[in-house]
């Protein structure tokens, strides 16, 4: 056989062997059955696609596309889930599949322990935390213990408002209200008020939103895990979140010490809680509870319960003051209730039930996270019928699943009444509601969120009545959003407060 025959011979057996691969890898993908989506660009995939308001972007692919859409965002292959049946099929039926999480935010790159353990993906470790907040700081009994704070602190809000009302000026209902959520925390967790502590009030709120607008903000990191951080160093965000969390960082270490340092001579708040821990040497997963476990909760209990209580609360009064049917209803029941005692204590709260309406149809329709917290897959999964790998990162749209016509009727109205002999509720069994997520990442501080939020919100509707200022109208109420980990109203809502006359007062 000739050279030149051997070499034919050759060249023709290493292109049946690429076509034969090919055919492998094209019958391959042929039998994957991933979730539709959109076109995407080279490197940036489909992150151009999600605009300001990436839960509002979202729900506009969710209409041409389907309830489980596939996106490459990045480096990082992402699924969005838009309907109740196939949030359930995440977080119920493969909840153990996918309940590991990715870091947030560059976060991964940050010189603080605290963070780590905040962030800690799926496995005993985490399991072991949570079942310390589950059973330790928020059970309901520990919850309850903690209710003259939250009495006392919206009496001095009702106090402040008063003073306001005398003069007929509007007030800014956010910052109250923020202040409000805050000093609860604060005592819960701190047994101080921001005005006890060397961080003024102003300050830590600032803080807080410096911290909460970092967590929701572009991470180049998030999205090309090898190169982004680069980015992320040199745009300053990098920067930025070091100096958020080391001001946080100083803040838990100065409320610590000042425990360390005091004899108990009050309640139990939730760092007096966490130190018994540390000193009994309580492990997690075979090691003691340190002074960062004790921050990384700190942390998740002031940026998930400051927010959320505040967004759900300022949401809730501007619906109402744009609905004066539904905001008259809720204060009939109220009024006729309590009659003339002259405030709503939490042991009311249970027999307000047109009250716990509202607040369901708040968050409905204003779930504070409008996309839950990111999950990541840890195993081969399938959704309404479609592949999802293991390393995908997969994200529910509350915000969406809430107006969904499908599940609701006029879902853009605020209509309270549709949960009038409706067994929806957020703690399920149904998907409709999952404004506090569900299975494993579900909130375990829901019952303390839900009682701040209804007990401040009962003896706003009981001592005022609210009206527009400056002759505005109900149509003229600002909606807008701000972008961000959780969805505040972008613009202050201020109100005028007619203070309510108790008959024979």
């Amino acid at each position: 056989m000739s050279f030149s025959m051997s070499v034919l011979l050759v060249c023709i057996f290493l292109l049946s062997l690429l076509l034969l691969m090919k055919m492998k890898k094209d019958i391959k993908k042929q039998n994957k059955q991933l979730p539709p989506g959109p076109p995407k660009l080279p490197i940036i995939g489909n992150l151009h696609q999600l605009g300001a308001l990436p839960h509002s972007s979202l729900w506009n692919l969710r209409k041409k596309y389907g309830p489980v859409i596939f996106l490459q965002l990045g480096g990082v292959p992402t699924v969005i889930i838009s309907s109740a049946k196939t949030a359930s099929e995440v977080l119920k039926v493969h909840d153990l599949d996918c309940c590991s999480r990715p870091l947030l935010a560059g976060t991964g790159r940050l010189s603080y322990n605290y963070i780590d353990i905040a962030f800690a993906p799926y496995g005993n470790y985490w399991r072991e935390m949570r079942k310390i907040c589950v059973l330790e700081l928020f059970s309901t009994k520990r919850v309850q213990s903690f209710g003259l704070i939250r009495e006392q602190e919206v009496a001095s809000l009702i106090n402040s408002i008063s003073q306001s009302s005398l003069s007929a000026i509007h007030v800014d209902l956010s910052e109250k209200l923020l202040s409000l959520a805050a000093n609860i925390i604060c005592r819960t967790a701190f047994g101080k008020r921001f005005q006890e502590n060397e961080f003024d009030e102003g300050k830590f709120q600032e803080v807080v939103h410096e911290a909460m607008a970092m967590l929701g903000s572009f991470s180049a990191s998030d999205f090309f895990p090898y190169v982004g951080w680069i980015i992320d160093r040199l745009t300053g965000l990098h920067s930025r979140l070091e100096k958020s969390f080391h001001e946080l960082d100083g803040f838990y270490q100065q409320v610590i010490d000042q425990h360390l340092k005091t004899k108990q001579e009050k309640e139990e708040d939730i760092i007096d809680l966490l130190l018994k821990l540390e000193k009994n040497q309580t492990k997690i997963d075979g090691a003691p509870i340190t002074q960062d476990h004790i921050k990384a909760i700190l942390m998740n209990v002031f940026l998930g319960g400051v927010d959320t209580g505040v967004i759900t609360m300022i949401w809730a009064m501007a619906e109402l003051v744009r609905n004066p049917r539904v905001m008259k209803k809720a204060q009939e029941e109220i009024r006729t209730y309590i009659g003339k005692k002259g405030k709503v204590n939490e042991e009311d709260i249970e027999e307000l039930k047109y009250l716990k309406m509202v607040v369901k149809e708040a968050l409905r329709l204003h779930p504070p996270s409008v996309l839950l917290i990111p999950r990541e897959t840890l195993s081969h999964i399938k959704i309404d019928g479609y592949d999802i790998y293991p390393k995908t990162r997969i994200q529910v749209n509350v915000w969406g699943i809430g107006r969904d016509p499908d599940i609701w009727k006029s879902p853009e109205e605020f209509v309270p009444e549709r949960f009038e002999d409706s067994s929806i509720d957020f703690k399920g069994p149904h998907d409709e509601l999952l404004a506090f997520g569900a299975g494993k990442r579900g909130c375990p501080a829901m019952y303390m969120g839900l009682i701040m939020v209804e007990l401040a919100l009962a003896n706003l509707l009981y001592c005022f009545d609210w009206k527009l200022p400056n002759g505005m109208k109900e149509e003229d109420v600002n909606m807008d959003e701000a972008a961000g980990l959780t969805v505040y109203k972008k613009l202050p809502l201020n109100l005028v407060p007619v203070k309510y006359k108790i008959e024979n007062e």
